[in-house]
């Protein structure tokens, strides 16, 4: 027989769900630091101590309306004011396309540049997360769209939609100029239909595999004919001849669809608000969804008009993501590790060529993801030979900083990180924490001097006698700094 004990436990359960209530009442450090460094980068111990005692929905709510109005700290590169440029198949000749090729990778890696920057400087890091989550979602190249302003014109786009609807960022993406040519929507013709654009809205950007048919794909196909690209300003045109006109049977409704009314009809489908819904889900709690909570995210997405910051609210306030088993089981992307680091330890830098040179070799080479699929992410960032380079990064900036130019004026000290210098008030970011730069700490200190740096507790012990510098360089070359 049941025992009224056992029925109390089990509704108990079930209101604080299979693993007890995890969501704390009072934001600890940890806590923030947790918060923070899943929706922004690595935070430093000055970013961390405001948030402490707050509750998480005043902190998560906070979060949310300051990224929903943040704007760029610094003007885009100057390039992107510029005329167009004429696309290469209009050059005269292969030594000007030679030197228009030139261009567009300078052109780029100073967009890129750019957007590190605003990553590293900005009071609003979920606006940069989520505009680096939207460009791997929607993932373009810029190898194939060779046109930097173009790119750039979609970076807006992602940034303007960062958290708000995206049945609107949807729309407007499968008229952006860049997705048209990345994508062959721009040859997409009554006569003779281009699916590409249409499989992968269905597998990629809105539905997921298994939830469409071929039949499907071809008929979106038809339903987003008669689009085009004006090359000479770089904008989206509709030519009614070149659209099929013809009726479209699309999820067994058929109808004269367009390209407006066939993206809503996808995004009608049961699957779509689940699968943006494990998206996020995978970026920002754990590797695996919890079904309940991104099922109650997926209604709170299409109850609020498809606006992502209703959905990132449910995952931020579950208790999935508060729970002590999903901290420290992401890894953290080249980008995440590189700005992460500048952000934790309020480092300076005056040039962040290095950085985006950094990225590159680490596999994010920003505006040029590896395929229409994006980045893989998760234990795809490291393997034997990454994981030494993101190691060596950190071991670079430390160790310039030990041999650099000594102590400065204003406390800080100085090295080179190739080109750049870097900058670094050791003493100033040490003693918050009770430690010293030249005194090794004791067991106490230590433990928030880990709990500062790494989401999870240390696999190897720094050696006894380390102090300093090289005690903060030893943390950041422990596995655990690789996780988030």
């Amino acid at each position: 027989m049941i025992s009224v004990r056992f029925l109390v436990g089990w509704w108990l359960a079930m209101l604080l769900g299979v693993a007890g209530a995890q969501v704390p009442e009072r934001l600890s450090e940890a806590d923030v630091r947790h918060l923070l460094g899943r929706t922004g980068f690595a935070p430093s111990p000055a970013e961390v101590a405001p948030w402490v005692g707050m509750t998480p929905a005043a902190a998560v709510d906070r979060l949310l309306a300051q990224a929903e109005v943040a704007t760029p700290r610094h003007p885009a590169p100057a390039f992107t004011a510029e005329p167009v440029h004429v696309p290469y198949g209009q050059l005269p000749d292969e030594a000007a396309r030679r030197q228009a090729r030139v261009r567009d990778r300078a052109d780029t890696r100073a967009l890129s540049t750019w957007w590190l920057v605003e990553m590293r400087e900005s009071p609003t890091p979920l606006t940069e997360r989520m505009t680096l989550f939207w460009h791997n979602h929607f993932a373009t190249s810029e190898q194939k769209v060779r046109q930097p302003q173009g790119m750039y014109v979609q970076h807006l786009l992602f940034r303007r939609y960062a958290l708000g609807s995206f049945r609107d960022l949807l729309q407007a993406v499968a008229r952006d100029p860049a997705m048209l040519v990345w994508l062959d929507g721009g040859s997409n013709r009554a006569k003779a239909p281009n699916e590409n654009f249409a499989r992968e809205v269905m597998e990629l950007f809105a539905l997921g595999e298994g939830h469409y048919t071929e039949a499907d794909v071809r008929e979106a196909a038809r339903a987003f004919s008669g689009w085009g690209v004006r090359r000479t300003d770089w904008q989206a045109t509709f030519q009614p001849r070149q659209f099929d006109t013809g009726p479209k049977t699309l999820f067994g409704v058929t109808a004269r669809y367009d390209m407006g009314s066939a993206l809503d009809h996808i995004l009608a489908q049961p699957a779509s608000a689940r699968f943006i819904v494990d998206k996020l889900w995978r970026e920002f709690v754990s590797p695996t969804p919890d079904l309940r909570v991104a099922g109650r995210a997926a209604a709170e997405l299409r109850a609020n008009g498809w606006r992502t910051s209703a959905a990132l609210r449910v995952l931020l306030l579950s208790d999935p993501f508060w729970a002590p088993a999903t901290r420290g089981v992401l890894v953290k992307s080249p980008v995440e590790l590189a700005v992460g680091t500048l952000r934790q330890f309020d480092l300076a830098l005056d040039d962040f060529g290095p950085v985006e040179a950094l990225t590159g070799r680490l596999g994010q080479d920003l505006f040029q993801p590896p395929n229409v699929k994006g980045w893989t992410g998760y234990t795809a960032w490291i393997d034997g030979a990454t994981l030494l380079e993101r190691k060596r990064f950190t071991e670079r900036v430390f160790l310039a900083l030990e041999n650099g130019a000594g102590m400065m004026a204003d406390g800080a000290r100085r090295g080179r990180l190739g080109p750049a210098r870097v900058a670094f008030d050791a003493g100033g970011w040490l003693r918050p924490l009770g430690a010293w730069p030249d005194r090794e700490p004791d067991a106490a200190t230590a433990s928030r001097l880990q709990a500062a740096v790494l989401p999870v507790p240390p696999v190897n012990p720094v050696p006894a006698g380390t102090v300093g510098l090289p005690y903060l360089r030893a943390m950041t070359l422990d596995p655990a700094y690789q996780l988030k």
